[in-house]
């Protein structure tokens, strides 16, 4: 009656494109990281610094 072969045939293709997607997007973020991370670092710690300083 209904012929799904060609479902069963592109089901991978799918997966395959979430995934190539999903790398793309974490080598975005790690080039992100590479490029601010110590910018990021610095921020949180005067930042930390401040509120532990705040109390004297």
């Amino acid at each position: 009656m209904f012929n799904f072969k060609w479902l069963k045939a592109h089901k991978g293709q799918g997966m395959v494109e979430y995934i190539l997607i999903i790398a793309v997007v974490v080598g975005i973020i790690f080039g992100v990281y590479k490029l601010m991370g110590s910018k990021v670092k610095d921020q949180f710690q005067n930042a930390a610094d401040t509120v532990e300083n705040a109390g004297d």
